[in-house]
């Protein structure tokens, strides 16, 4: 007897903004395009885009990312 397929992992906050200068959500800092096709994404392209994510907070200006 087969389950629910296993959760997709995602860093995905409930915090969709996007930031107009860089482009990423200042919740999960995805870009648009990575946010609306994250389901059909593989596994390797995910993990991928996670490995990026904390590098790229750094493309948003500080004082912006101090409202959340």
């Amino acid at each position: 007897m087969s389950g629910p397929p296993p959760p997709i992992k995602t860093p995905c906050i409930k915090v969709c903004v996007v930031d107009g200068e860089s482009g990423l959500c200042m919740g999960c800092y995805r870009r648009l395009h990575e946010v609306a096709g994250w389901s059909r994404l593989t596994d390797s392209e995910r993990d991928a885009i996670l490995a990026e994510l904390p590098d790229r907070r750094a493309l948003i200006r500080p004082e912006k990312l101090a409202m959340f």
